[in-house]
């Protein structure tokens, strides 16, 4: 029988030593970079040793991994919950939606540096999660059009995955592009990007329905 400490068993404790760790690295990530950032700082900032640190992640890159994974299925959970209260007309649901894929992602600076400003070519395993994440973004687009142009044949729905796919990678860019001189604080600069991003999904989404 597990001993309960603080009114946690092993388990719980573990978890949250996991999300302590995740917290520390989130922050020591987006002030210094990956490169930048040693395990020994994480572990001093989250007040945990070492020794717990390896008991939850082999190295680094495992707990980036982990990191880029946990921001990932927050925005997913923030996005399923947008696309269930959306409008039935996309016209007024895309807008909406990419306004709320835009601040989940900026609205926090550090996750802004963690999820863009650094993950690209760090390591096979990061690219891994990062594909998997727009893997996800173009599962989500597809279930979204087949709600608004109601169920595809196999080859349309083969069409618009590809798409999908195309158009996730084309708004990634785009927010990587703007953030090269973007004041995340600047609400003005921040709409215009949400503006590009639904310019770019219509144009898209006009292609597709040719």
């Amino acid at each position: 029988m597990s001993r309960t400490i603080r009114g946690l068993d092993a388990g719980q404790r573990r978890a949250e030593r996991r999300e302590q760790l995740l917290d520390a690295a989130l922050r020591l990530f987006a002030a210094h970079g990956y490169l930048g950032t040693s395990i020994e700082q994480i572990c001093s900032t989250a007040y945990i040793g070492t020794k717990s640190f390896y008991e939850l992640f082999a190295s680094r890159e495992e707990c980036y991994v982990a990191l880029l994974a946990r921001t990932s299925e927050r925005l997913q959970e923030r996005m399923v919950a947008a696309a269930r209260d959306a409008p039935g007309n996309e016209r007024e649901a895309a807008p909406r939606l990419l306004a709320t894929f835009v601040h989940a992602l900026v609205d926090d600076p550090r996750i802004t540096n963690v999820t863009f400003g650094m993950a690209a070519g760090i390591s096979a395993a990061v690219e891994r999660q990062r594909r998997t994440n727009r893997r996800w973004a173009a599962g989500f687009l597809t279930s979204l059009w087949d709600r608004f142009d109601g169920e595809p044949t196999a080859d349309q729905r083969a069409v618009r995955h590809s798409v999908a796919i195309g158009l996730v990678g084309g708004m990634f860019d785009l927010i990587s592009d703007w953030l090269l001189e973007a004041e995340l604080s600047n609400e003005r600069q921040v709409e215009a990007l949400i503006d590009d991003l639904t310019t770019f999904y219509i144009t898209v989404r006009r292609g597709l329905a040719r």
